[in-house]
């Protein structure tokens, strides 16, 4: 594999070295994320931590172009680096979740109370329909007597949540 550096940037405020390189691997496959970093710290004799931040392969090509961060200090590295990028360089383990087996149990439990559920539903879609029917009624009315507009108020509150349910 020959490496060739494309840019080399030196950062001051981050404590760091950018690096952009070419990697040309013509007897082999894409290298590994392990193998790119072993080259770049072998030609570029890396005193420090050596983040790679992505590589990427040209289509048809047996290149690879990509992004690696040297710090002088692990401390500094994982200070500023995301977390995706410190456990795909190793600097931090993968936080594993066990609860989510425990909880895939209860679940078939709960199924059964589901199947109950519907019957209980259907009496109380019931209950609103009714409601809905004394509303027209009481719009009526309001509409033949002026006299009362806190009723003219109320109606069309009320006509609303039943255009809803209709339209459902």
């Amino acid at each position: 594999m020959e490496l060739a550096v494309t840019q080399r940037r030196e950062n001051g405020l981050l404590d760091r070295t950018e690096i952009h390189f070419t990697l040309s691997h013509p007897e082999a496959g894409t290298p590994t994320r392990a193998e790119i970093k072993k080259t770049l710290a072998g030609a570029l004799n890396v005193q420090g931590v050596l983040i790679l931040d992505w590589a990427r392969s040209e289509f048809g090509r047996t290149t690879t172009r990509g992004y690696a961060k040297v710090y002088k200090s692990k401390e500094r590295a994982i200070a500023l680096e995301t977390p995706p990028i410190l456990i795909r360089n190793g600097l931090r383990e993968k936080v594993k979740k066990e609860e989510a087996p425990k909880e895939a149990a209860p679940k078939p439990a709960k199924r059964e109370p589901k199947a109950e559920a519907p019957k209980k539903e259907e009496p109380p879609k019931e209950a609103p329909k009714a409601p809905a029917k004394e509303e027209a009624p009481k719009k009526e009315p309001a509409k033949a007597a002026k006299k009362e507009p806190a009723k003219k108020e109320e109606a069309p509150k009320e006509k609303k949540p039943a255009a809803k349910k209709e339209g459902k």
